[in-house]
Parts: structure tokens; C-alpha cells; sequence
């Protein structure tokens, strides 16, 4: 990673965007990085939209994070739990982004996995989420690998935690069959 990177995480609520904030920054932390989030919850418990800002850089001085908050047009990276993030939420994405989207149906400006029907295959249909989180994190573009976000999964433990490290698994499976038929 040079620099900064600014990641909008988006969806409904319900669908773990915080949680997905909460373990890309302990991902950062543990790496020595600096870290800025900011979660705008809305109507998150009656399944409104939810938006959560992370920005990540190094604490070698080159990028100093002032704010939390990332203006319109400058996200590096937007993960999209839900189909309609991206129309809500898309205008933060840079022109030269990386966008992931858990949806059926081609969206502009985003690489999709149904990430929802991957994680109902392993029988786990809430773990949507790490899916995606896996997907993202195996294509190279994220500040970390799947195995800092594995590992910031494993220090929390927990009864999910099997389920969670299955779905971010299959994840950067369908990543790495996506990359071979490119």
C-alpha cells in the first residue's frame, strides 16, 4: 500500500458492514497502520442503509489522516453488501477505484459476486458479508491479505467464528475463479 487508502463499506442494516469496518481496521492495527473510521448507522436496525468510512495509511508521515470522513469521488475501494449500496452510496467512489458488489445483476464500476447465494451454499447465509470481505481481500486490491483478516477474525473467536472464516474462505475461491476466466 502507498500512501492512503479510503474504503466505503455500504448496505443495509443487518448485513455486518460495521462489523466488516471492525475487522478491517483491527486488520490495520496489526499491521502498525494508522487508522480513521466513521459509521453513519441511520435506520440500521430497521434494515436502512448503513455506511461506514476507513480510511488506512502508513504512520511513516507521508499521509497524515486528519478526518474520518471521505468526500464524494475519493474512495479508493467501496464494498457494496447489497445490491443497492452502489446507486445509494456510489458516488464516493473514485474514477479509478476498485468496487466489489454482492449482487446478481452487473452494476457499473464493480467486479459482482453474489455473495449471498456463495454463502447460503455453505450454510451459512448471515456470513454474506466475509464473503464478500474474502472476495475483495484475495484480488490484490486491499491494503491486506486474507490471511491479516483471518487472522484479525481468529482474535476475536467466538461461536461465528468457524462459519466466518468458511464464507472469507470461499470468498478468495470465487476471487481466484473469477481472476482464471478473465
Amino acid at each position: 500500500m502507498n500512501g492512503m487508502q479510503a474504503i466505503i463499506i455500504s448496505g443495509l442494516g443487518g448485513q455486518g458492514v460495521l462489523f466488516v469496518t471492525r475487522v478491517l481496521a483491527d486488520a490495520a492495527l496489526d499491521m502498525g497502520l494508522s487508522v480513521l473510521i466513521s459509521e453513519t448507522h441511520g435506520m440500521a436496525q430497521r434494515g436502512g442503509n448503513v455506511i461506514s468510512h476507513l480510511k488506512v495509511a502508513r504512520r511513516n508521515g507521508e499521509q497524515v489522516l486528519v478526518s474520518p470522513l471521505i468526500r464524494p469521488g475519493r474512495a479508493n475501494i467501496f464494498l457494496a453488501l447489497h445490491p443497492e449500496a452502489m446507486p445509494v452510496h456510489g458516488h464516493y467512489l473514485a474514477a479509478e477505484g476498485f468496487a466489489v458488489a454482492n449482487s446478481t445483476e452487473k452494476i457499473a464500476n464493480a467486479r459482482i459476486i453474489d455473495a449471498t447465494a456463495l454463502a447460503e451454499s455453505i450454510s451459512s447465509p448471515v456470513s454474506a458479508n466475509m464473503v464478500l470481505l474474502g472476495f475483495a481481500a484475495a484480488s490484490g486490491k486491499l491494503f491486506c491479505g486474507p490471511d491479516r483478516i483471518e487472522s484479525a477474525l481468529r482474535s476475536y473467536g467466538g461461536k461465528r467464528l468457524d462459519a466466518s472464516l468458511n464464507a472469507l474462505r470461499a470468498g478468495c475461491g470465487a476471487a481466484a475463479n473469477h481472476a482464471e476466466q478473465r
